[in-house]
């Protein structure tokens, strides 16, 4: 069963304007199964995972495209990287719009030589797994915490309660989880990580230890909502801090972990700096982390840090998915005093706190004041939880339910 993307207006449009579209992001997600769907006929598809398709590319780049002429899908371009001049100096001869369609599950190996290689000839559209709206068949926009755009969103979409999120959380955002009724999630992540460590890291990456990779990514999925801390994630693995430096930035690129910088300017003197750390599918930060049921999860002592992961990504994937870098950051203090998300946007400052409770106080709010000393305005806070309206908790700031995000 297909799952209609978000993604797939911005693509088309992109087509249409630049001659050359690459969609980056995770294994898995779907970029190669939206583009054959967007496809017209007589696009012809190839993929490089095919060591007969990536000998003939890297050895013989004009000959491979000699026989694979535009239009054309060409699947996981990282691979072999010597064809971007190639597709370079047809495009430049052909003018043609949206002759190459490429995907690369590889961000780190790839982007150097595509802003090198086709500078204002591509478009670079990342893709992540599904989101919560689009798993819903609802409407895609950034979330706000604008109290009247958000109750728009009650009267059409439709209220879950603390087994449906936690369940969602489990079986995380790849497609394979909402269109195959006979999801083995075990199964699935096992390959997924499998892949990932065979294909990717072994092929295009420094690192001398597969497994003590794979730990590290353990170790980094148990810290999945927390300050990046590079000291203790290398003292765990038996690893030096530059190296555990290196490794996070190799699953940032991946579009495996996104890492939400700190506010500060200069009024705030005592703002921490570190970033935080967040997996963009829980159910690989919970496969990792080898828990077994939704509801052991939602018992454990991860339950509240996974939910804040889950709320995080949704609120990103809400941005990226209509061609928008999300205006997001987060506030700690030497006093403790903490703020989970802050969208900045039109010159203003938006709090956000994330509750696993359904029923937040005051409480929730008491650090946005805060954002006084920014300089900046401060526009309606929100708390989002489990609760199920939209409620005031004082005159600018409002209870928002997960699942309207």
């Amino acid at each position: 069963m297909y799952i209609n993307r978000t993604l797939e207006r911005r693509i088309l449009k992109a087509s249409e304007n630049f001659r050359v579209l690459i969609v980056t992001g995770p294994r898995q997600v779907g970029k190669t199964t939206l583009l054959k769907r967007l496809a017209e006929s007589g696009r012809k598809y190839v993929t490089l995972d095919d060591p007969v398709e990536r000998e003939a590319a890297l050895n013989e780049p004009a000959l491979f495209l000699e026989r694979n002429k535009p239009p054309i899908i060409i699947d996981e371009i990282q691979y072999a990287p010597n064809l971007l001049p190639y597709i370079k100096m047809h495009v430049d001869e052909h003018q043609i719009k949206g002759g190459f369609w490429l995907t690369g599950s590889q961000k780190f190996h790839l982007m150097k030589n595509v802003s090198e290689s086709l500078a204002g000839r591509i478009a670079v559209i990342e893709m992540y797994g599904l989101s919560q709206s689009e798993i819903d068949g609802y409407e895609s926009e950034p979330f706000t915490c604008d109290h009247v755009a958000m109750s728009e969103r009650l009267n059409i979409r439709e209220p879950k309660n603390l087994s449906d999120i936690y369940t969602r959380i489990f079986n995380g955002s790849m497609p394979e989880a909402h269109a195959n009724e006979s999801f083995d999630r075990n199964e699935f992540y096992a390959g997924y990580v499998n892949t990932y460590l065979e294909r990717d890291i072994r092929a295009l990456t420094q690192v001398a230890d597969e497994m003590d990779f794979f730990r590290f990514m353990t170790a980094c999925a148990a810290r999945t909502g927390g300050m990046v801390n590079y000291a203790d994630l290398a003292k765990d693995i038996g690893i030096s801090a530059p190296t555990a430096k290196q490794w996070l930035s190799v699953l940032v690129s991946s579009g495996i972990v996104t890492l939400i910088q700190p506010y500060f300017n200069n009024t705030l003197k005592r703002a921490i700096k570190s970033p935080n750390m967040y997996f963009i599918d829980t159910g690989l930060a919970t496969y990792l982390t080898r828990w077994d049921t939704p509801q052991t999860l939602e018992a454990s002592a991860m339950s509240g840090k996974i939910f804040e992961t889950y709320v995080v990504s949704e609120i990103l994937k809400s941005y990226h998915n209509t061609g928008k870098q999300p205006p997001a950051y987060y506030y700690r203090d030497t006093d403790g005093k903490e703020i989970d998300l802050i969208l900045e946007y039109n010159g203003t400052v938006y709090p956000v706190e994330i509750k696993k409770t359904g029923n937040p106080g005051k409480d929730a709010i008491k650090n946005f004041g805060v954002l006084q000393n920014t300089g900046r305005p401060i526009g309606e806070g929100a708390v989002v939880c489990l609760y199920n309206k939209i409620l005031p908790l004082d005159k600018n700031n409002w209870i928002i339910p997960v699942w309207l995000i």
